[in-house]
């Protein structure tokens, strides 16, 4: 029994048919800026952020806290070790500043904060400050 499938010729790009065939510089204006992937978990006391970034240095990574916001940035370098008789064919590596920034529920507390960077992964532990019960004023 023969399968029929009907063909789509505007499916598959020009570029997708060719793929792997030619080594080609990229365009640099036509990527996409790197972003760094995170996990956010949390218990009763506190907040746990688990950031891979890779190939960075500690000294080039920001961590800024202000309330429930927590912002982190990342100065990445870029080190080109290119000879005189050699071209660039492909360079996919990026370089230049990355941020992610996100709000959490609850307030932290800034004091208490805990940062640590190991093998390529930034761990944050992030304290929750006391919630402050409402106090009831007496009318006089």
């Amino acid at each position: 029994m023969v399968n029929i499938t009907r063909y789509d010729p505007f499916a598959d790009s020009v570029e997708d048919l060719f793929r792997g065939f030619f080594v080609r510089p990229l365009n640099p204006e036509t990527r996409t800026p790197a972003q760094f992937r995170m996990d956010v978990t949390e218990n009763d006391r506190q907040y746990q952020v688990l950031a891979e970034i890779p190939g960075v240095k500690k000294d080039d990574i920001s961590v800024t806290i202000n309330g429930n916001k927590v912002a982190i940035a990342v100065e990445v370098t870029h080190e080109k070790d290119v000879k005189d008789d050699e071209t660039v064919l492909c360079s996919e590596r990026y370089y230049g500043k990355i941020q992610r920034a996100f709000t959490l529920g609850q307030e932290v507390d800034e004091a208490t904060a805990q940062a640590k960077y190991s093998d390529g992964v930034l761990e944050l532990t992030l304290l929750k400050k006391a919630v402050v019960a409402a106090k009831k004023l007496a009318v006089h």
